[in-house]
């Protein structure tokens, strides 16, 4: 399949595209509350998942880019203003302290493509409480996303097993920023490349595509726009599965055998049928024709589970391009993930619902490593240390991005290679693992928000 890198540089970023008003109602509603009761001191929320889906043993942290992105732009506009006027909810005074706010706060993350466990923290903020509660659902929009992109892509880059996995779901993602974050969260889970140009222009990613069925079905002949492609685009790929596959794979040997060398093909693509078989009959015609560099790429409704056969039986394929069960992250389109207030005015705080556990005060995550493998985690109070590596590491302060909120999406790319590769094997099995991950909870923290539930149920 033709591809064609970008440049891939230092981030490649676009603004944040995102409104202030894209919030949900009742945020600006207690932030109205909140300025009129007086109440400006810092809060800290976190930002957490609080079960796994079923079928997921961990999940890839992404898309805090977009979040940092958000926070530094963060300003209502004279338009939002007019229109939260129309609403007549809110005041003349609340309207123009709106109009003056910015994000003044400091933000603590994981970085991106760092694996995540239940009840860790993945984003932290500090800030006055009208400045973090308005976030809200921009934070956990952008990070819920692109986490469930970013941890679909992640197995199906495992199941591959090296082989090169390609994003084609632009056109059954749920909107055109989806299909954007999904291609940037597939790329730094470890995709190969998406077939979305535009996303390829924002972000850098290399894109890759040739030609779809009804370029061969524009022509009288197959073989006519074999050839007409091969001539305008040389070492390209050819769909072969309009009519009859391997037909057409014959089709192709006799083209370029038969050019003098003036054809040339990179590959071919199979889109239904049985790929086991289909796979290896072209292999073989191919092989015997002489023509062993071409590769065989495969699509067509695949999963990380189709993905895992095909490998496990050891087809002759060299690439898989997936698309619906990516873009829609069929087995779990969603993450449990909550934005929770754990701290106001330096005294912790903590939710006592029924299976909605909150632990009070501001976090920290310690991870221990062994040989270059995860061995455990422990999510501590922010001022415990225990031995290991502290996941959350401050991005923004006062407001403005700091080194660490500047990772490109090389090193995104990178951090998640490593991170998949050091989890433990049954951790990284497509199954259940039997026994999860260990994340457990200091001490400390538990002693914490046992006295605080003693004390809001004494009154």
């Amino acid at each position: 399949m033709t591809r064609h890198s970008g440049d891939v540089r230092s981030g490649a970023r676009t603004n944040s595209g995102g409104s202030a008003l894209f919030t949900d109602l009742y945020e600006l509603t207690m932030a109205q509350a909140y300025a009129a009761e007086g109440m400006e001191n810092t809060a800290v929320f976190e930002l957490f998942f609080r079960e796994l889906p079923a079928t997921r043993n961990y999940v890839l942290a992404c898309g805090l880019e977009g979040v940092l992105s958000f926070l530094e732009e963060f300003q209502f506009t004279s338009t939002d203003l007019e229109y939260l006027k129309s609403l007549n909810r809110f005041s003349h005074d609340f309207l123009e302290r709106l109009e003056k706010l910015r994000f003044t706060g400091n933000v603590y993350a994981v970085p991106e493509g760092t694996v995540v466990f239940p009840l860790e923290p993945v984003v932290q903020v500090v800030a006055p409480i009208i400045e973090a509660q308005l976030v809200e659902t921009w934070i956990l929009n952008q990070i819920h996303c692109q986490s469930v992109f970013a941890s679909k892509a992640a197995r199906m880059v495992t199941a591959a097993a090296g082989r090169a996995v390609i994003d084609f779901g632009a056109r059954r993602s749920h909107g055109i920023d989806a299909a954007l974050k999904m291609a940037r969260a597939s790329y730094i889970a470890g995709f190969a490349a998406t077939s979305n140009t535009e996303a390829g222009r924002c972000y850098g990613i290399p894109v890759s595509g040739t030609m779809a069925h009804s370029y061969i079905q524009a022509h009288e002949q197959e073989s006519d726009a074999f050839r007409r492609f091969m001539q305008m685009f040389p070492g390209t790929t050819l769909l072969v599965d309009t009519y009859d596959t391997l037909a057409a794979v014959r089709s192709v040997i006799h083209l370029v055998k038969t050019s003098g060398g003036k054809l040339k093909v990179g590959a071919v693509r199979l889109d239904s049928g049985d790929l086991n078989d289909l796979s290896r009959q072209a292999r073989r015609l191919l092989d015997e024709a002489g023509m062993t560099q071409v590769e065989i790429i495969v699509s067509g409704g695949l999963n990380e589970g189709r993905i895992a056969a095909l490998v496990q039986a050891q087809v002759p394929v060299n690439g898989f391009g997936v698309g619906t069960n990516l873009a829609v992250s069929r087995d779990a389109p969603e993450l449990d993930f909550a934005y929770k207030l754990v701290e106001y005015a330096r005294q912790p705080r903590i939710k006592t619902s029924s299976s909605k556990m909150i632990l009070p005060g501001r976090k920290q995550v310690f991870r221990r490593w062994r040989n270059g493998c995860m061995v455990d985690d422990v999510i501590v109070r922010v001022d415990e240390h225990v031995d290991g590596e502290a996941l959350l590491v401050p991005v923004m302060q006062g407001g403005r991005r700091l080194q660490a909120g500047h990772d490109s999406l090389k090193d995104m790319r990178a951090r998640a290679r490593q991170q998949l590769r050091a989890l433990p094997p049954p951790i990284r099995r497509l199954v259940r693992a039997e026994s999860r991950y260990p994340a457990e909870i200091s001490a400390l923290l538990l002693a914490d928000q046992i006295a605080l539930r003693s004390k809001l149920d004494a009154g």
